[in-house]
């Protein structure tokens, strides 16, 4: 199987209350650790790229990684995905080298720019036979060049998203009801706004919607790397339980990033702390590259019910 599109996931996981997994991938070792989780789990997946992560990894170099993913797994589907478009250029810049799938962020604008801005992405991606997610609200916190304050941050206007939806013609929605970007979601106990959810999908009920931010922050990950010498105090993510309830709720798409950070940190500090004398790269990327892939089947497995739905 060759990349596919976001469609056909979205339209199964809307009828069968299930999500699907996007996982952000910066070098070989995080797409291998991904797709392996994915067809041992017989699940769809998506891999997802910021526009830092492109420049880091440089495009050609990622696509031909995505490439030989989907021929050593041809029956799992994949797609491709650009996490947290900044602008049209990037988006377009994605569309012309093969992503199936990309994100316009315009939240960080007023509600019309945000709708022109998304409107010439979409128009430009649908020629091209890409799909467009766009966003509403503003999440807080920090991941990669997406920084908002907590005081910046605000929830999604259900009626607002009906309205944004039918102006846009965007294919998605990532929707803003309390999940925030980076290690450090929260700062009392998590809270997500599920009524807000509800709303929206009663009022866009064909439109996939997306959670962003929504990293559970493994407590065992994060004690693993304070272990081996991190410095990571009182980083605080998204329970599993509530991610479970937003997947079987209406969520279609649910993003990781900081989690696959986690694990791929542990790994490679557990070994540099206890085998000093490595210098092997294949020495601590290996057991880095298996905790990722354990994170991403725990997270299709036991969070987004997504196993054996390819």
């Amino acid at each position: 199987m060759s990349l596919v599109t976001t469609t056909e996931m979205f339209k199964k996981a809307m009828e069968e209350k299930f999500a699907i997994g996007a996982f952000n991938v910066n070098n070989m070792e995080i797409i291998q650790g991904i797709v392996d989780a994915a067809a041992a789990e017989n699940s769809p997946v998506i891999l997802q790229a910021s526009s830092s992560a492109i420049k880091y990894a440089r495009i050609n170099y990622l696509m031909k990684l995505v490439e030989a993913a989907t021929s050593e797994y041809p029956n799992i589907p994949i797609a491709i995905h650009l996490d947290h478009g900044p602008d049209f250029e990037t988006c377009k810049l994605c569309i012309d080298n093969g992503f199936t799938s990309v994100m316009i962020d315009g939240s960080k604008y007023d509600f019309e720019e945000n709708i022109a801005l998304t409107k010439k992405v979409v128009d430009y991606a649908h020629s091209k036979g890409v799909v467009v997610e766009a966003e509403l609200g503003k999440l807080a916190g920090i991941e990669d060049d997406v920084n908002v304050s907590d005081s910046d941050a605000m929830y999604t206007d259900p009626e607002q998203a009906e309205q944004f939806v039918k102006a846009t013609g965007c294919d998605s929605l990532a929707i803003a009801i309390g999940t925030s970007h980076g290690a450090y979601k929260f700062k009392g106990e998590a809270k997500l706004r599920f009524d807000i959810l509800k709303e929206v999908k009663s009022r866009i009920p064909n439109t996939p919607i997306v959670l962003h931010g929504a990293s559970t922050v493994i407590p065992e990950l994060v004690e693993m790397c304070n272990k081996f010498g991190g410095n990571i105090p009182g980083a605080k993510g998204v329970p599993d339980e509530m991610l479970h309830e937003a997947s079987i709720s209406g969520v279609s798409k649910i993003n990781v990033d900081t989690d696959l950070r986690l694990a791929m940190t542990a790994g490679i500090r557990k070994v540099f702390t206890e085998e000093p004398n490595a210098f092997d790269p294949r020495k601590y990327l290996t057991p880095a590259r298996e905790l990722i892939k354990n994170t991403v089947q725990h997270k299709i497995k036991d969070v987004f019910c997504s196993s054996n739905k390819a």
